[in-house]
């Protein structure tokens, strides 16, 4: 199973000890993506936002200034909120991405949890579903051949046999479907053959396995072998010397983005009960020392079957020392426990 971590590069948005902008948030981000790179973790993942808590609208251009301080870790977007973006542009950007990191990059394709980007860019969101089904359509098409024949639709231009340049250092660039738990968009990634990442940001994840079986199920059915599949649970949670440091430092941060959303989206408050019963075996929170998060980490990976696991520490204005503790010990700590373990037995890949 592959270990990674993904962000989305928040910055302070008010005055404090912890403020921050986007210049030193960027600089710390290369920072930390280099000693994930260093402690042996696979993947770095930068999701795509255009508010002014993020400073995370152009995830390619970070991820390309990484790849020239790191050697090996796989560097994707998490995610591209596809519907609101040029299909073309973003192959072109990934694939010179992979170009600078020798193979490295992926794109973790979404419509966006956010609507920021739909007015921004002159995009209707009656047509949410209908321009990321279109634009998928055109970005796996882009990536078969240099040369593309596509006759265009509502959202799309015709293009008569035209090469899109440059090709990736790849045969072809890895594109994950992103998704939030929503059946539609699982069976859909499932029917396309595509790898699947899950978001499980609250509630009880062991609630979340029939969406990994519905994949398996569509898959299936559109003759696409499950067993091929990729799958990839992406979560929060934080990781200290111990359980307590763990939780205290995180959920600041945490509770204050939680807060800041849910009070847009009619939200209750969040708590420290709450939160600390999230942090329980049963609830979808990762908090806590290196061997509390592996064994964590472990039972997911045993009831889902994942081969990927991302973990967002990252979340609101987290001290950037704390930050870089973190990483070193989910490279040095949790990975190698988990590793370990999951080679001892394959998961329990659940029932179709």
């Amino acid at each position: 199973m592959e270990l990674g971590l993904y962000t989305f590069a928040d910055v302070g948005t008010t005055s404090g000890g912890n403020a921050i902008g986007p210049h030193r948030r960027l600089r710390n981000l290369i920072e930390e993506i280099e000693l994930a790179d260093q402690v042996g973790l696979d993947v770095f993942g930068l999701g795509e936002h255009h508010r002014p808590d993020y400073a995370s609208s152009a995830p390619a251009v970070a991820l390309a200034a990484a790849a020239e301080r790191t050697s090996r870790i796989k560097l994707t977007s998490a995610v591209t909120v596809l519907s609101s973006d040029d299909p073309i542009r973003v192959f072109q950007q990934f694939a010179t991405l992979d170009l600078l990191s020798g193979g490295r990059a992926e794109i973790m394709a979404g419509r966006g949890s956010f609507i920021e980007s739909f007015p921004l860019f002159g995009y209707d969101l009656e047509d949410y579903d209908e321009l990321f089904a279109e634009k998928l359509a055109l970005l796996l098409e882009l990536n078969e051949g240099e040369r593309i024949s596509w006759p265009g639709g509502r959202h799309t231009p015709k293009i008569d046999a035209r090469g899109v340049y440059p090709r990736p250092h790849q045969a072809k660039l890895p594109i994950w479907i992103a998704v939030g738990g929503t059946p539609q968009s699982v069976a859909r990634a499932g029917a396309l053959g595509l790898p699947l990442a899950l978001a499980i940001i609250g509630g009880e994840p062991a609630r979340f396995a029939p969406l990994f079986s519905l994949y398996r199920e569509a898959a299936g059915r559109a003759g696409v072998d499950p067993g091929r599949l990729a799958t990839s649970l992406n979560v929060h949670g934080f990781i200290g010397e111990s359980t307590q440091q763990a939780a205290d430092d995180f959920y600041g941060p945490q509770a204050e983005v939680m807060n800041r959303i849910g009070r847009e989206r009619g939200w209750g408050p969040t708590n420290r009960a709450q939160y600390d019963r999230s942090r329980a075996a049963g609830g979808a929170l990762f908090v806590g020392d290196p061997e509390q998060v592996a064994e964590k980490i472990v039972a997911q990976h045993r009831l889902f079957g994942n081969d990927r696991f991302l973990l967002q520490m990252a979340i609101g204005t987290m001290p950037h020392d704390k930050m870089l503790n973190a990483i070193e010990l989910y490279g040095t700590r949790v990975a190698p426990l988990v590793r370990r373990e999951t080679a001892k037995s394959p998961a329990k890949i659940p029932a179709e």
